[in-house]
């Protein structure tokens, strides 16, 4: 591969894809980023991009480059001008959903790290375009192998108020919430983790990667075990894993890797692991799992919802379990909803959106 386009470069896996670039000598030919406009610039010295994106107008003076597109339309451009076969998505929410689709329709390949493209509109993809950045489907994709699978389990840490009573959430803070035992992600992501929204979405991308509704999440606490892979012969392998994002970037970008990127599992400090049952009163979100995967042209419903609930938590304009309150209520009350394209996406968003700033005034 001789060059990517980033989207999202100044995130966690943002940054990762940068090393893994540099370590094996791929090009940037753009980089897209949001406000981090210092980090940015030290990007735009080390890797010399042709093309530069950011997200608000009034921060365009403050960026070391002569060519920068601003906002949605920005990024659409940059994919559309750009020459390199690869797209890294790497940007959070909704946001990232139209230029996955900008990019099918390109003819580029994607490296997807942005989890609502599936969530919201995998009915309307390619996945042979898409190659997934998460530790659980690439553990799945690693120990599958194209072997004949009955069922894939994906594991989940259980979030920063895991070991919280149950009596005490309810009061917990933005800030509590995002306070993650075992990764450093972003605040939209480490709250979804907290409230098992993560999860659910990633069991949806699941779906649509491997084809299957034979699919369940298990809390595995050290994170050590992404993923897990239930055989026809009845046997089921682990994939074991360090907590880093360089090996499945690595292998999204179709690099063939010949040596060490992660340090080895040490076995025996791991010590004991244990599996735990995801409950439904700690996580309410859980309780609709089944029927998500049944009906999953509902997903922009639970993305458009649960960003809106994520933004009234950080405001103070409800407490940790309302967010699943907001979710579950969005989730009844647009269950006739069924997109045919992707307009009805954006039309459906719209309205899940406004149906939720209607019922908090």
């Amino acid at each position: 591969m001789e060059s990517i386009v980033l989207l999202g470069s100044t995130g966690s896996i943002g940054v990762n894809t940068l090393e893994i670039a540099k370590r094996y000598n791929i090009k940037i030919e753009a980089l897209v980023a949001g406000r981090n406009i210092e980090l940015l610039n030290a990007q735009i010295a080390k890797f010399n991009p042709k093309m530069v994106a950011i997200s608000h107008l009034e921060d365009k003076d403050k960026v070391a480059h002569n060519n920068v597109f601003i906002g949605n339309e920005g990024i659409e451009e940059i994919i559309k001008r750009s020459k390199s076969k690869m797209v890294v998505n790497a940007l959070v929410g909704y946001a990232g959903v139209r230029p996955t689709m900008m990019a099918i329709e390109c003819d580029k390949q994607i490296a997807l790290a942005n989890k609502e493209s599936l969530v919201v509109a995998g009915e309307f993809i390619d996945m042979s375009k898409i190659s997934p950045i998460d530790s659980e489907h690439f553990g799945l994709w690693y120990l599958q192998n194209q072997r004949a699978f009955s069922k894939l389990y994906i594991t989940a840490s259980g979030g920063a108020l895991r070991e919280w009573k149950l009596e005490d959430m309810k009061n917990a803070s933005f800030a509590e919430a995002l306070k993650h035992p075992n990764w450093s992600m972003g605040n939209k992501i480490t709250i979804d983790s907290a409230t098992m929204t993560n999860k659910l979405f990633e069991m949806l991308e699941a779906k649509w990667l491997f084809n299957t509704n034979n699919i369940d999440a298990v809390i595995e606490k050290k994170s050590i075990i992404h993923a897990l892979v239930e055989f026809v012969d009845g046997s089921t392998t682990a994939h074991f894993a360090g907590v880093d994002m360089k090996l499945p970037i690595a292998f999204a970008l179709g690099l063939e890797i010949n040596e060490p990127i992660l340090k080895p599992v040490d076995l025996l400090s791991i010590g004991e692991l244990e599996f735990k049952k995801i409950e439904e009163n700690r996580y309410p979100i859980w309780a609709i799992k089944e029927d998500i995967l049944l009906n999953p042209h509902r997903g922009v419903v639970i993305n458009a919802s649960n960003e809106e609930a994520i933004w009234a938590f950080e405001q103070n304009r409800c407490d940790f379990f309302g967010m699943s309150d907001i979710v579950l209520d969005a989730y009844k009350r647009f269950e006739d909803i069924k997109p045919t394209s992707f307009e009805d996406i954006i039309k459906i968003d719209r309205e899940v959106r406004a149906y939720i700033a209607k019922g908090e005034k």
